[in-house]
């Protein structure tokens, strides 16, 4: 399908929009995830991202220009693609983006066709977020592959050496250990969660930030270790999400960050799913 692709990928902390045109993500932007977002709310929020791309306040992306990107922000979307694991704002975002490019938009969920060959007992499981990661990791990566999503949950996913999905594992992210211990412990603060200063901590939040942050570290270096004994192979690693940044320079792996993993993800699916017009 011919002309620009708005890609939407609703997280519970953050909304990540890409404007992207002949297969290239131009440009992205974030916001928080609002849980009770109207329609009329997710249009102008998109509507206003648009309109600072068309002013050139948008930072391309890659190789693209800012004019390319002004020139793109300033035609009609074509088309959109979504994947919310936000049950309650995906009729928003749907419907705003629906009203913006006149059609239907792309909703990853079960029956959209991924190139991926499933090895979870029940796919209509895996979250819209997982398969984006998935689809563009793999054709990015390749195989085998660890894909590792550093959101409110953190997301473990393996690609086997024949490039299927063979699984994965789902646990607690970094921010929502931190605000458990404060919620749970009647004496232990919320902390930022940041790079500690020390291994170990010499003061309650640096013991806190130290535990949590090493603690996701060593958990990922563990798990990276027991998924390439399980293959029998050395997989590659990426990482993406809110946290990666933090948590990539820390590893004793070698990992790859990448930011627009969803996005790209989302527009290889709407090159699958869509029929050129």
């Amino acid at each position: 399908m011919a002309g620009t692709l708005l890609a939407v990928d609703i997280g519970n902390a953050v909304v990540q929009v890409g404007l992207a045109r002949d297969g290239r993500l131009l440009a992205r932007w974030e916001l928080a995830s609002t849980p009770a977002a109207t329609e009329d709310e997710a249009l102008l929020a998109l509507d206003g991202f648009l309109r600072a791309a068309r002013e050139g306040l948008a930072a391309p992306l890659g190789d693209a220009r800012p004019d390319e990107v002004a020139r793109a922000a300033a035609e009609r979307p074509a088309d959109a693609a979504l994947a919310s694991v936000v049950p309650a704002l995906t009729g928003s975002w749907a419907g705003a983006a629906r009203r913006l490019t006149g059609q239907r938009p792309l909703v990853v969920g079960p029956g959209v066709k991924t190139g991926l060959r499933m090895g979870y007992k029940d796919p209509g499981e895996v979250g819209a977020d997982r398969i984006a990661d998935l689809v563009a990791a793999r054709e990015t990566y390749g195989a085998p592959l660890i894909v590792v999503d550093l959101g409110v949950a953190t997301t473990v996913e393996v690609i086997d050496e024949e490039g299927a999905f063979a699984g994965g594992l789902i646990m607690p992210g970094l921010g929502l250990g931190a605000r458990a211990l404060a919620a749970e412990a009647a004496r232990l603060p919320e902390v930022e969660v940041r790079a500690p200063e020390a291994l170990v901590g010499r003061s309650t939040a640096e013991a806190m930030r130290a535990g949590i942050v090493w603690g996701e570290t060593a958990r990922l270096d563990g798990l990276a270790a027991l998924i390439a004994e399980s293959l029998g192979c050395e997989p590659a690693l990426v990482l993406s999400g809110k946290d990666a940044g933090l948590i990539a320079g820390l590893l004793r792996h070698e990992a790859a960050v990448d930011e627009t993993l969803a996005l790209r993800g989302l527009m290889r699916l709407h090159a699958l799913n869509r029929k050129p017009r």
